[in-house]
């Protein structure tokens, strides 16, 4: 598929949700997730029977029995994709008689996922229940054409960015500081300046994970090794639907990697100090009310060039990148324009910071 084709693809398959939605009683933010949601389980599906094909033709013959080994979950995993039972299919989903409750079922298919996958245990969509079933088996059917079931690799990707940016456009969630979605040319920007082919790749303001799928890209065009051989990637979000639409995010890419839940401001989860080769980060910058006197700030240990007095946490988000890196490291991060004349304490740490 050419990349006008994909591009045509994706607007068309906006626009029929979209008007989904716009007939229905729903709010962007509520249709967001379930949406996104049948994504992830379309591009699996698809990954499957890619991914079955290729395992099955590749099995050894065992020579006692000249037969072959059933398939295992696992010959999957190998394959970089998720194993799917038979009721998380989404074929299976596409063709359920009308008498069946398809609001059930697909509720059932993400549980079954969330059974086999322990890092999306707890982040797939269940809501199902609260749409109207006739929107979902319409939606359902918009995921199924003959153009969406035979995309392959990143193309499906790209589909589910495309969403996420068209989510953030219409304001489904706090969308003020670029909550969740980065725009990828921003994102692009940044992992051309830094160049993340190989080791320890951290956000620890990481959204939806924007970043790491950058990255991935990256390294498919400038490297020998697979991505998940060249790189690890660690996320720390804040918001607990961001941190869902990030694992969901990995997994459409097939990257693996660890995202935790946690206030980069007051936890350390990854315990990266020192050891990142490439941090990447749009951090919500400017932000208030940071509290200086909590004491795992008043003690941490990223903060070598000290604690800024300025009620905005800039330049504590500053000393973190720099933290992190390992002597070759390399960062690349959004940050407000005024803090590269900010005065007071602000001015000593980026006078230290420069002159290392």
């Amino acid at each position: 598929m050419t990349n006008q084709q994909i591009k045509a693809l994706e607007k068309e398959l906006w626009a029929t949700a979209d008007n989904l939605r716009a007939n229905s009683k729903l709010t962007a933010s509520e249709y967001k997730d379930p949406v996104l949601g049948l994504i992830l389980l379309r591009f699996a599906g698809n990954r499957f029977d890619e991914a079955f094909k290729s395992i099955e033709k590749n099995l050894p013959i065992n020579p006692r029995t000249q037969e072959k080994r059933a398939i295992s979950k696992d010959d999957f995993l190998g394959a970089g994709a998720i194993y799917l039972q038979e009721k998380s299919k989404y074929e299976y989903l596409a063709n359920l008689p009308e008498s069946e409750n398809i609001n059930d079922a697909v509720n059932e298919a993400m549980r079954l996922v969330e059974e086999d996958y322990e890092d999306l245990k707890g982040n797939l969509p269940r809501n199902y229940h609260e749409l109207d079933s006739g929107l979902l088996r319409d939606l359902i059917r918009a995921f199924n054409s003959e153009a969406v079931k035979s995309i392959t690799g990143d193309a499906f990707g790209r589909i589910y960015e495309y969403f996420l940016m068209k989510f953030s456009m219409s304001g489904a969630g706090a969308q003020e500081g670029g909550e969740f979605f980065t725009p990828p040319s921003l994102v692009q920007l940044i992992v051309n300046f830094i160049e993340p082919n190989h080791g320890v790749i951290h956000d620890p303001a990481c959204g939806s994970g924007g970043m790491f799928v950058q990255t991935g890209h990256f390294v498919k065009e400038h490297s020998t090794q697979s991505v998940n051989e060249a790189i690890t990637v660690y996320g720390t979000e804040l918001k607990s639907n961001n941190t869902k639409l990030a694992k969901m995010n990995l997994a459409i890419h097939g990257l693996e990697g660890k995202i935790i839940e946690a206030n980069s401001f007051y936890a350390n989860p990854h315990n990266l100090t020192g050891k990142c080769d490439f941090v990447m980060a749009n951090p919500p910058f400017n932000v208030k009310k940071v509290d200086k006197k909590n004491n795992f700030l008043k003690e941490d240990k990223r903060l070598s060039f000290g604690l800024p007095k300025n009620d905005n946490g800039n330049y504590l988000w500053v000393q973190y990148f720099h933290a992190f890196l390992n002597d070759k490291g390399r960062a690349g991060f959004v940050m407000a324009s005024s803090a590269t004349d900010a005065g007071n304490t602000e001015k000593a740490i980026r006078q230290q910071l420069i002159s290392t």
